[in-house]
């Protein structure tokens, strides 16, 4: 199966929330872990327990992994298979962008299955030209894996580039998110080339009808509300997987009170 048609499985079974597991020196603390590597991976394969076997998504940022070296690689390593054993899909939120052959070597480690850091999606950013990320997404599409394209951030930087005009006319954000419905043409339940638009953004001002996921980040800590999706993201709806981190972990590390806090987002976010 395609990782559109995995996610669309995933999203229509499990509702549609992404949690990320963002271990945050902070929430290391508040969990009463230490910020070292054995903090860590009591902390990642907790959230992994206890959210893997019921949520769709798990969205492991890596930076808070890699501050840690190997060790905390390592962490990532043992998360993954752990997470999709338990039919949990997950997204790595890397934001890689480069070109030739260091793409070529992102492409081999996070969507090349005999990689231990083989993913079913990656994050990746656009910003060196669209067509940068085109061996990412030809070695996504050749195994089954998917890209979500960094497009419209919450950052207020992120206008300054994103809202600023394309060459061929309209916005950056647009052309991009042209491209991607290009590369989705025609897929069927969906794409798997998705689109990042934060929930934070105010009005898109953009076509969002990519024929792909649309990866919502910033629900709860960071100020996005259910309804703020519903307005943005009004008519695509159904491809939205609204993303959220510290409004479910800071529920840890009770095993139940975690399900029990993504149950009750996921609930909220039931657009039906």
């Amino acid at each position: 199966m395609t990782f559109g048609s995995r996610l669309r499985h995933a999203m229509d079974t499990r509702g549609p929330l992404c949690v990320g597991v963002d271990p945050h020196p902070e929430l290391l603390l508040g969990w009463g872990l230490t910020d070292d590597p054995r903090g860590l991976e009591r902390f990642a394969l907790t959230v992994t327990e206890a959210l893997a076997p019921q949520v769709a998504v798990l969205k492991p940022q890596s930076a808070f992994f890699e501050r840690h070296g190997a060790a905390g690689i390592a962490v990532l390593e043992k998360l993954i298979p752990l997470a999709r054993d338990a039919g949990c899909l997950v997204l790595m939120d890397a934001k890689r962008g480069d070109i030739g052959s260091t793409m070529q070597a992102y492409a081999d480690a996070y969507v090349t299955p005999t990689s231990p850091l083989a993913c079913d999606a990656i994050t990746a950013n656009p910003y060196l030209g669209f067509g940068s990320l085109e061996i990412l997404i030809d070695y996504a599409v050749k195994f089954d894996a998917g890209v979500f394209v960094v497009t419209l951030t919450s950052n207020p930087e992120g206008p300054e580039v994103q809202r600023s005009s394309a060459a061929g006319g309209g916005t950056v954000a647009g052309s991009i998110l042209r491209q991607i419905a290009a590369v989705n043409q025609a897929a069927e339940p969906m794409g798997s080339i998705g689109a990042v638009v934060g929930t934070t953004i105010g009005e898109p001002g953009e076509d969002l009808r990519i024929n792909g996921p649309l990866l919502a980040p910033g629900l709860g800590a960071q100020g996005g509300t259910p309804e703020d999706a519903a307005r943005i993201f009004a008519g695509v709806l159904e491809n939205v997987v609204p993303a959220a981190a510290r409004e479910v972990l800071r529920a840890g590390p009770d095993v139940a009170a975690l399900r029990d806090a993504a149950r009750g987002l996921n609930a909220a976010l039931s657009w039906s």
